[in-house]
């Protein structure tokens, strides 16, 4: 149930990379993924949860996470985090991915590649018999090196009946600390990284998270399943690959 729903949330997100491009509202993509979702037999997972207004979460260049699609307008240049979730017989699927809109500069496109690496980087302590301090620890090691730094308030978590459950999982850490990951437990592995410093500002919207300097950020998720000898991802980014051909970014 939870691949299945994974899987749809995947699908969402590369029908929306297809039409990411200058010149479109954040509020049109929230239409065209509302509409997807419930022709998919499914509801939006966010729409409605503790009041969130909307079917996506739309964060463009500095915000984190949590933007509100609007009639803002994309342009040539901006970095767009797409976070989508649905509900699907029960269970949720949640997943994100920072699009390029149109051609971006050097220095956003390395924060690009360096925030999705370390995602698989985490990902691959995400076994059973590990911890979630682990998971941070990969993450925050890979994107501090390369003078990027990561948020703390905000935290990947579990996946299941429920949007949001225990363990909350960390973009940063120890290794060996933590929750003790078991095999078969699903969580949402999410490294939020900001090109400049890691403290983040709450708009008065309620929602909005952005970098407290004003430079871009960075978010990728994926849902994973704990499995003995390595992770299940079961979202997957292939249909954003298939949309966007060689040029990811």
């Amino acid at each position: 149930m939870l691949r299945e729903s994974n899987q749809l949330v995947s699908k969402v997100l590369g029908m929306l990379a297809r039409e990411i491009r200058p010149g479109i509202s954040t509020e049109w993509l929230d239409k065209l993924a509302e509409e997807y979702i419930r022709s998919h037999n499914a509801v939006p997972g966010f729409l409605g949860y503790r009041g969130y207004p909307r079917t996506l979460c739309t964060s463009v260049n500095e915000e984190v996470v949590h933007g509100i699609p609007s009639k803002r307008i994309l342009k040539e240049g901006d970095i767009v985090s797409v976070d989508c979730g649905v509900l699907l017989n029960g269970y949720y699927g949640d997943s994100a991915y920072t699009f390029a809109v149109g051609e971006i500069n050097d220095k956003v496109r390395k924060l690009l590649q360096i925030t999705k690496e370390s995602l698989y980087l985490g990902i691959r302590e995400a076994k059973a018999g590990n911890r979630v301090g682990d998971i941070g620890y990969a993450i925050q090691q890979h994107c501090e090196r390369h003078g990027y730094s990561v948020v703390r308030e905000m935290v990947g978590h579990g996946l299941g009946q429920n949007l949001h459950e225990a363990p909350e999982v960390p973009n940063y850490g120890k290794r060996g600390t933590g929750p003790k990951l078991l095999n078969g437990m699903v969580i949402c592995i999410e490294p939020m990284i900001n090109m400049g410093k890691r403290y983040i500002v709450q708009d008065e919207d309620g929602w909005t998270i952005r970098a407290g300097d004003g430079l871009p950020s960075a978010h990728f998720e994926h849902a994973v399943a704990i499995g003995e000898n390595e992770a299940e991802v079961l979202s997957t980014f292939a249909y954003i690959e298939e949309a966007l051909g060689e040029k990811e970014f």
